[in-house]
């Protein structure tokens, strides 16, 4: 289909010129009962299915990983409504491609379909440029992401799109297209043939991904049209496929999120496995080995006091050795977080004594527990009544030491678990021996 074009020939049903085209293009679905996975949008009884029944068409935002449809479904949508369709990449694209998308449609007077893969590099000024067109009816905007929309695309973009999840394809989704594609190799070379246990190992390779998985049959064609494939030639044919993974997209956050969750379950060997998925897929250790540290005093903290010294040794121990040898560290520092007494408790003191000092910012600090390395600030009372601790035989005084006029809150409350429990104690201690000394005086 050219662009711009209303109209589109059945994929399904490629013509002769389409040869040179890749392979994922040529076998690409024109109908809603073609695509393979989604069941969400493809099922009859779905939202999507029934809107493309009735030839409607709605903006919206498909988010999803590569290779799961969403060039296809924008495809489908146009073809169905008969709108114009226009495809831009945000990569090379810009404002003025987007005005002149505009322009035709204005001078046809026909609503047009732009589909704006990898939306996310619009900054938002460019986004800002789609919403009065979107608004007015000019534009059906379909925008491709890979990345978190909440994230990428602002609110005003968000609140004139429908965002649609799609999901990673299912191994049986990726067998039936494979076939479908030998198929079609196999009206170029009747002497290609690729066995059944190899279309397998190629969906299982492809990670969720049609293009991957595609691209990757069309390189066996390529290197032997003519020939059958058993799957040990395929598996020495192929490379296998690099875990998908972005160190700044949302894999890299919800792993560690789960490595982190794990952690704090306590289930070493869940949190062994996401620290192993991280790795495998090319995170860099000390990104980890940081985000370590900060689960040994979020989750763990005084609970076990030795956890935070276990996590800085891991760091540094990476520094020393780097990989791999160094990664020990990390797998041991892991087991060594989940399977410890968990607290909050210590974080927790944190935020409430940060909320208290930003509410009581200009409170003074008590004469008595002001310094007073001069002789003028003695004069003017700096430390004076100041009681030091350790003329006391416990070495426990009872003075003020929040600020006039701020209430001596608690805000440290140690738990049960681990060595908190001997800190609750002390704590429970401090308080009778400071209560005697006030009933005493």
């Amino acid at each position: 289909m050219a662009r711009g074009s209303s109209k589109q020939a059945s994929l399904l049903q490629p013509q002769a010129t389409d040869v040179a085209a890749p392979l994922a293009y040529r076998i690409r679905p024109a109908t809603l009962q073609d695509v393979a996975g989604q069941p969400e949008l493809t099922r009859a009884d779905s939202w999507f299915a029934m809107m493309i029944a009735e030839a409607r068409c709605c903006s919206c935002i498909f988010w999803g990983p590569p290779g799961v449809g969403k060039t296809t479904l924008a495809n489908v949508m146009a073809e169905a409504a008969d709108l114009p369709f226009t495809h831009l990449s945000a990569v090379s694209a810009g404002k003025a491609e987007v005005q002149a998308v505009v322009k035709q449609a204005q001078q046809t007077g026909q609503t047009w379909l732009l589909f704006l893969d990898e939306i996310h590099r619009f900054n938002k000024a460019q986004q800002d440029v789609l919403l009065p067109y979107i608004e007015d009816g000019t534009l059906i905007l379909v925008g491709a992401t890979t990345e978190n929309p909440s994230f990428s695309l602002n609110n005003a973009l968000l609140s004139r799109c429908r965002v649609v999840v799609l999901n990673a394809l299912e191994q049986d989704d990726l067998e039936s297209i494979l076939k479908r594609a030998c198929e079609q190799l196999q009206q170029q070379s009747a002497l290609f043939q690729v066995e059944s246990d190899a279309i397998n190992w190629l969906a299982a390779n492809a990670d969720g991904d049609a293009r991957y998985a595609l691209n990757a049959l069309e390189a066996l064609f390529d290197a032997g049209p003519s020939q059958g494939w058993s799957k040990a030639a395929v598996e020495t044919q192929s490379l296998r496929r690099a875990a998908r993974y972005d160190r700044d997209g949302d894999a890299h956050y919800d792993l560690i999120s789960a490595l982190h969750k794990c952690v704090r379950d306590s289930d070493a060997d869940a949190a062994l496995y996401w620290l192993a998925r991280m790795l495998e897929a090319g995170e860099q250790p000390l990104y980890i080995s940081r985000r370590l540290i900060r689960i040994a005093t979020e989750d763990i903290g005084l609970a076990d006091p030795k956890a935070l010294s276990v996590a800085l040794d891991a760091h540094r121990m990476f520094e020393i050795l780097g990989s791999p040898e160094g990664e020990q560290g990390l797998f041991e520092t892991v087991i060594y977080l989940a399977l410890a007494p968990k607290s909050n408790a210590a974080y927790m003191a944190e935020k409430a004594a940060r909320k208290l000092a930003k509410q009581t910012q200009q409170s003074e600090v008590p004469m008595h527990l002001r310094n007073a390395p001069t002789k003028l600030m003695k004069q003017l009372g700096h430390g004076d009544g100041y009681q030091y601790a350790h003329n006391d035989a416990d070495a426990v005084v009872d003075q003020q030491h929040f600020p006039s006029g701020v209430s001596a809150e608690t805000i440290y409350h140690p738990g049960e678990r681990g060595f908190e429990r001997t800190l609750k104690e002390r704590v429970a201690w401090l308080e009778q021996r400071k209560a005697d000394k006030r009933r005493a005086s």
